[in-house]
């Protein structure tokens, strides 16, 4: 069995690496970009058709305050940007929101900022997913009407690459990432040049369609509220900022400084696109709406329910490169790659995360396990399953997902912020050095302005989102919350309660007396093996047990048993209904009752078979026991193991395998970091 599990483990994710090669696995900033801001960079495939979708409701009229949006989306990125820069000098240990909020504003804030964003990181997988598969859909029409099973794919595709390991998956992820980038801004560039030096017209495929409005004339706090949700969809491009801070430690060194370039760097390009789609759009009359087959209209027509609204990227290329060219083919399978990619910023901030939790015990403690290549496989896994099970129940649908987005992100902006205005009023009240309380004015005076800018916007998601989906976001919240809170509450219970004592207590002192109990069904090798070692126990008192199940197989078991003069006596318990377990149980629960200090030793003799279909026809009954004895106060259970010739089959194949690590291997703790090989120089 183990041979058959490892060879495809092995094909996938490739061979085991040494804790002490963990150095090795560190990313410079040109992988590091593509890792951890693949979700920032690819939104701007989707987030200006959000704000156009929400704009469309007051008509095409309402499409003159996108640049307005855009602004406002550029200054908030610039704002979380340089908020997160801050973050990453002072907390480089790569706890990120959660461990700022944890330790300046305590443990509920810390627990809601770490609920918050395990939510947003599975939203950013099945977000970024469903739209890639949409976006890939409108070329090949067998994965849009197999969306789910596709997207489902897609993340089983990925869940495997980042098993890997993140600076393998880095490498294969850089390549569209960074195609992608020069693809737009090639367009942003082309389409500039076009406009305003050559003075071209560039029409998108749905400039001739007009929009009718749902809402007509639209003015005063309708008006406000719309743009607000315009905002807050445009937000969407915010999305992932936060996974750099929470990555510092998977950087080379210089860690923080590392970070904080590739921050803004990332920043840099997000916002330049992102204003150069907006742009483009206005330039060549992209239309969009919500409900395309109704509201978009064709010569007065509806569109009608054929239709296939295609994103505004799309359209924008179309306009700048012509439609089947040769860079418009490349920017559209750059951009439906990319936003499969966008889900690893989830993949590589997930599990580190899922790990710093298990290890404040919050979380189970397989979480904060390594893997066969140095990644938290048990966290990739957990979240490449909430992830599938999100998409299976809305159907791989961007439009209906994205509305339970960014709630969280901005949940964690805000106590993360918050925190860090916090973390410099301590550090000011005992810093003397006026150059070194200069730059600390500063960062507070930026984080102050970060956490009053994301908590406005955090109000305005809220209000203008509630009602289309955020609040199962904030369901999903509470659900992590009261979990995460239960686990700690659970651990800490059993650390207490397993505590060692400072003085003397019943868990030291020596039993009175070992009572030993051998269970035999009837005579034989196995057998005769538990009976020899149960007298080398040197207990107080021995006997031998059965149950009474068939009574001509007991009489034939007392009469071999008096025939080999066994000098252990032989006591059989009666089971008028043929059960096993209960009698035994009873048995032993009644020797506690009549000696509370005495222990009692209940041995059980084992085959041990060679392969997994021969375990269902041994051992069944020795298991069953073994779970009922493990809640019975003062019994020790010992297995007393009979190897079989089929054994021996698996002994030699275990053998073989030596170098490798069985399916399962627990690997507990960090990893630390490779030193350094001193050279030894010559002559």
């Amino acid at each position: 069995m183990s041979k058959l599990t490892d060879v495809p483990k092995r094909i996938l994710i490739g061979r085991a690496l040494r804790s002490d090669r963990l150095g090795e696995t560190l990313l410079p900033k040109r992988i590091a970009l593509p890792v951890f801001a693949s979700d920032p960079l690819s939104s701007v495939a989707y987030a200006p058709g959000e704000v156009l979708l929400v704009l469309s409701i007051a008509g095409v009229s309402a499409y003159h305050f996108s640049p307005w949006i855009a602004v406002a989306v550029v200054v908030l990125m610039f704002t979380v940007v340089a908020s997160y820069r801050q973050n990453v000098h002072a907390y480089p240990s790569g706890g990120g929101d959660y461990e700022v909020a944890n330790t300046n504003l305590g443990p509920k804030a810390g627990l809601t900022v770490a609920s918050a964003l395990l939510v947003d990181y599975v939203l950013t997988v099945a977000v970024s997913i469903s739209s890639g598969i949409e976006n890939l859909g409108s070329a090949i029409p067998f994965v849009i009407e197999n969306k789910v099973l596709c997207a489902i794919a897609v993340i089983v595709l990925l869940t495997l690459m980042n098993l890997r390991g993140v600076r393998e998956s880095g490498k294969l992820f850089a390549i569209p990432t960074y195609v992608f980038v020069v693809g737009v801004f090639a367009m942003i560039a082309w389409g500039a040049f076009r406009g305003l030096v050559l003075d071209d017209t560039m029409k998108a495929p749905t400039a001739g369609f007009e929009i009718e409005a749902e809402q007509q004339g639209l003015a005063g706090f309708a008006l406000v509220f719309l743009l607000l949700r315009a905002f807050s969809s445009g937000c969407a491009a915010l999305t992932g900022v936060e996974a750099i801070s929470n990555g510092v430690p998977a950087f080379r060194k210089p860690k923080s400084k590392n970070a904080g370039t590739t921050l803004a760097m990332m920043g840099l390009l997000a916002v330049t696109m992102f204003c150069g789609i907006i742009g483009l759009a206005m330039a060549s009359n992209v239309r969009m709406a919500e409900h395309p087959a109704t509201d978009l209209l064709e010569n007065g027509v509806a569109v009608g329910a054929d239709y296939v609204q295609n994103p505004v990227i799309s359209q924008v290329a179309e306009a700048v490169f012509g439609d089947g060219s040769f860079m418009f083919v490349v920017l559209a399978a750059a951009t439906a790659l990319v936003l499969f990619l966008a889900a690893n910023t989830a993949y590589n901030g997930f599990p580190l995360l899922g790990s710093i939790l298990a290890q404040d015990r919050y979380l189970p403690r397989q979480l904060h396990t390594r893997g066969d290549r140095l990644a938290f496989s048990n966290g990739i896994v957990l979240l490449a399953g909430a992830a599938g099970l999100l998409v299976w129940v809305y159907g791989a649908d961007s439009t209906r997902l994205i509305q339970l987005y960014i709630v969280g992100v901005f949940v964690s902006f805000t106590l993360s912020q918050t925190g860090m205005v916090r973390h410099w009023n301590r550090h000011l009240a005992t810093e003397r050095d006026q150059a070194v309380r200069r730059r600390m004015y500063r960062s507070r005076a930026i984080n102050t302005f970060g956490a009053f800018f994301t908590g406005l916007v955090l109000v305005v998601v809220l209000v203008t989102k509630f009602t289309h989906g955020a609040w199962v976001a904030l369901l999903g919240m509470v659900i992590f919350y009261a979990i995460m809170s239960a686990i700690r509450k659970h651990y800490d219970r059993v650390a207490e309660e397993i505590a060692a004592p400072e003085g003397p207590t019943d868990d030291v002192v020596r039993p009175s007396r070992v009572h030993s109990v051998v269970l035999i069904s009837k005579i034989h090798r196995p057998t005769l093996r538990a009976l020899a070692y149960a007298k080398l126990m040197r207990s107080h008192t021995l006997e031998a047990l059965s149950v009474n199940v068939d009574p001509a197989e007991t009489k034939a078991l007392r009469e071999e048993w008096e025939r080999r003069g066994i000098d252990v006596p032989l006591k059989v318990l009666d089971s008028p209904y043929r059960e096993i377990t209960r009698p035994v149980i009873e048995y032993v629960k009644n020797l506690r009752k009549e000696s509370p200090r005495d222990a009692v030793s209940v041995i059980i003799p084992e085959y041990v078979v060679g392969h997994w279909y021969e375990q269902l026809l041994h051992n069944q009954s020795a298991l069953r026991l073994k779970g009922r004895l493990l809640f019975t106060p003062g019994v020790m259970v010992t297995s007393v193991p009979y190897q079989l010739e089929s054994s021996e089959v698996a002994k030699r194949r275990a053998r073989k395998q030596q170098e490798w690590n069985a399916p399962g291997s627990v690997r507990r703790g960090p990893a630390e970091e490779r030193p350094k090989e001193q050279s030894t120089p010559k002559g």
